[in-house]
């Protein structure tokens, strides 16, 4: 038996208001997972962008904010 239908099995057996925990446990978890996704993302298209961050044209454009 799978993880998935071990759940669905669990699942089956809890009264509803329970249920309901479950769900906002579950989008919890999923918002938690695209956080991480998202700062993978960054941390990857750092190094990348990092060349023309550092250069001098760069500073200057920024010197007056």
């Amino acid at each position: 038996m799978t993880i998935k239908e071990q759940i669905t099995q669990e699942l089956e057996r809890l009264p509803e208001p329970v249920l309901k925990e479950v769900l906002d446990f579950v989008q919890f978890l999923q918002i938690k997972q695209q956080q991480k996704e998202m700062l993978e993302i960054t941390i990857m298209s750092e190094s990348s962008l990092e060349k023309d961050w550092l250069k001098p044209e760069e500073d200057a454009a920024w010197q007056n904010l």
